[in-house]
């Protein structure tokens, strides 16, 4: 077993849960949840449970999957639940599943009745690699991705790579996209290396690695005053993206192939506006086109985009605030830049596509 220390907890590599069985055994919880979506009850849970035999004593709560469903509306359906079931502040919830679980999990239990205790168990990569870890909890809302939400710390995180077999293509290339994220903010030569292994081939250490990149960061900055916005390169420009996505096509962006092209966005800014170089800018396009899909997209859909960016939590009054490459492995936050200039990384992104 691997472990890798927080402020305030762990997170465990592991196969059979043995860290959660001593925690367990070391706290007295008066009742035990397990919140999944129906993907992960079928997928997951069984390899849970039977990795658990003495875990038989707790209510299951399921919800619908995917990142629509990350709302109030199916927060307060947790909540109900929690309430139905009898949960006190000395009640125990598990999180189950992707990035959606951890995050409105996280949300529900740090609020319900203020605050009880939950442990994080990411079934997805990206959510083991990122949205697992740091404390942030969260829900979107009026299509705004996690508008709404805390800095709560879980008791513990347990990652569990044989999860990872449960998943298909598309949904680890979507994971990757954090890895590639914490290379290009931290360490250029973790960037050079993911480059030359393919994702199927990847063993647990990347993913290690990469949770500990992102523990090193939030351990620094917990609350997301300085280092921790770091983090967030690819992101303003991505999560807007994602959002537009979601609200209009059949066939919505996952987060990471989002985030991907976010990140080609911004390093195009980054060149433009803080220093880094047209070679790197040049290896940073050409790696990223060729593990995430191209997204189509016209200049009609500029201001839409821009008014996402605008109620990004990120931003300091209307300044759209963005985290650039200096160099890769070396990235600096609280930059802000107007409208034009960020169209202009779109334009930069669609002109790759002809």
């Amino acid at each position: 077993m691997k472990e890798i220390k927080s402020n305030t907890y762990s997170v465990y590599f592991e196969r059979q849960f043995g860290a959660l069985r001593e925690f367990l055994k070391n706290n007295s919880y008066t009742k035990i949840f397990i919140l999944t979506d129906r993907n992960t009850s079928v997928h997951c849970l069984p390899l849970f449970t039977e990795s658990m035999p003495d875990l038989t004593d707790y209510d299951l709560i399921e919800i619908d999957p995917g990142e629509e469903n990350k709302n109030i509306d199916f927060c307060i359906g947790i909540w109900k639940m929690l309430l139905d079931f009898g949960a006190d502040r000395k009640s125990l919830l598990i999180n189950l599943g992707g990035g959606v679980i951890t995050d409105i999990g996280g949300f529900a239990a740090s609020t319900f009745k203020r605050g009880i205790d939950f442990v994080q168990i990411p079934t997805t990569l990206l959510s083991q690699v990122d949205a697992s870890v740091g404390g942030k909890t969260g829900i979107d809302m009026d299509g705004v991705k996690n508008i709404i939400g805390t800095f709560t710390q879980p008791k513990a995180v347990l990652i569990n790579s044989a999860f990872l077999m449960t998943l298909d293509d598309r949904q680890l290339v979507s994971g990757f996209a954090e890895m590639v994220k914490h290379g290009l903010i931290y360490d250029q030569s973790y960037f050079a290396e993911i480059q030359s292994v393919a994702l199927r081939q990847m063993d647990d250490d990347y993913v290690f690695r990469s949770v500990a990149i992102k523990n090193d960061v939030v351990t620094k900055d917990p609350t997301e005053k300085g280092l921790r916005k770091i983090l967030n390169f690819g992101h303003t420009i991505g999560h807007a993206i994602e959002s537009y996505s979601l609200a209009n096509d059949s066939f919505p962006l996952l987060h990471g192939e989002a985030i991907a092209v976010g990140m080609i966005c911004e390093a195009y800014l980054s060149h433009r506006h803080n220093g880094l170089p047209l070679v790197s800018l040049n290896e940073i396009t050409d790696y990223i086109r060729k593990v995430f899909p191209d997204y189509s997209f016209g200049e009609g859909i500029y201001e839409s985009l821009y008014n996402y960016m605008l109620n990004d939590k990120k931003n300091t009054g209307d300044r759209i605030g963005f985290a650039l490459l200096k160099e890769i492995g070396n990235c600096d936050f609280d930059i802000y830049l107007p409208g034009e200039q960020i169209f202009e990384s779109l334009d930069y992104y669609r002109s790759l596509l002809n």
